[in-house]
């Protein structure tokens, strides 16, 4: 200030104080206030103790609010919606109806929450979200060759073209999900169709090869052959009967492929986080396994548009 006083030139007083010239320019005319002259003209002049005021206020004011501050209905409808038992909705899909719903609100994007979450900054934690806890980069599929193991019908090879790249309705993936690892312990069938998700869960008593054949043969009769153009399983013994089941046409995965049902893998893995593995299903209720395949279908799937499978399938019962 003293300096510039005297009319010394920007580039002499950045000399003198060993600062760019442009840094002393900026200083200057951030730091300027606005006075009235004796002639009633307005001019501009630079005080130290006002610009060191004026840049107190500009840094105070430019820190980042955050977005727990910013979108606070936001996150209690989040908290709201992934502490539900059994849980509808993922992070992504609650970010995504909340903009639709209220597309005036503030609304954080999807990596932020989950940075948020890692942050322990929110009232959910990662034990909130078993799928992410899991979740693991994969370097590729490897295939393991295995001259013991039998094929058990038609080979996924000869499906049809339009199951294998999901444009008609009505070709499904199965297996099993298993509590404790005992053939006469019960577990669940669960079957997927491939284009909408829809998801189909049927407990069984046991995994023997003659209950899994009649728990599919059931399915199929209940909801009525058109719906099954194709079934896909893997190789397993408890599914060594289902080419007997009649009202479809039932592949088999290569041995040990399971990316080759990738869609029916990825619903299970949904459902352990309901029933985790190791449990017996003794006492598994069905208005539970309901609830649960309700869950699933009503979910909202960005890979769908953020449409459920029940959106997809309306009128499938």
């Amino acid at each position: 200030m003293a300096l510039h006083n005297e009319n010394w030139p920007a580039s002499q007083i950045a000399k003198k104080l060993h600062r760019d010239r442009s840094t002393i320019t900026r200083e200057l005319n951030r730091g300027a206030t606005r006075q009235i002259g004796a002639n009633h003209k307005p001019y501009h002049v630079y005080y130290a103790e006002t610009a060191q005021i004026l840049h107190g206020d500009r840094r105070a004011a430019c820190h980042a609010v955050s977005w727990t501050d910013k979108a606070p209905k936001f996150f209690d409808y989040l908290t709201s919606e992934l502490h539900k038992k059994p849980r509808e909705q993922s992070v992504d899909t609650c970010v995504h109806k909340y903009k639709m719903a209220w597309p005036d609100r503030p609304c954080p994007s999807t990596p932020t929450v989950y940075r948020y979450i890692d942050a322990g900054l929110l009232d959910v934690t990662n034990s909130d979200l078993p799928m992410k806890l899991r979740r693991h980069v994969r370097s590729g599929h490897k295939t393991h060759q295995r001259k013991n193991k039998r094929a058990l019908g038609k080979s996924i090879e000869d499906r049809p073209a339009t199951a294998n790249d999901r444009t008609e309705i009505g070709h499904w993936e199965g297996d099993l999900v298993k509590g404790k690892r005992v053939a006469s312990e019960p577990a669940l069938l669960t079957l997927t169709e491939r284009v909408s998700r829809y998801e189909i869960i049927l407990k069984i008593a046991n995994y023997h090869a003659d209950t899994c054949r009649q728990a599919v043969q059931d399915a199929i009769d209940d909801y009525g052959p058109k719906h099954f153009k194709t079934l896909t399983f893997d190789n397993g013994s408890e599914f060594a009967d289902l080419s007997k089941v009649q009202g479809t046409t039932v592949y088999f995965a290569h041995p040990y492929s399971p990316w080759e049902r990738g869609t029916n893998e990825n619903q299970n893995q949904l459902i352990r986080e309901f029933i985790p593995k190791g449990k017996s299903m003794k006492s598994l209720t069905l208005s539970l396994i309901q609830a649960i395949q309700d869950a699933l279908n009503q979910r909202p799937r960005k890979i769908l548009g953020y449409k459920s499978a029940m959106d997809i399938l309306p009128d499938f019962d």
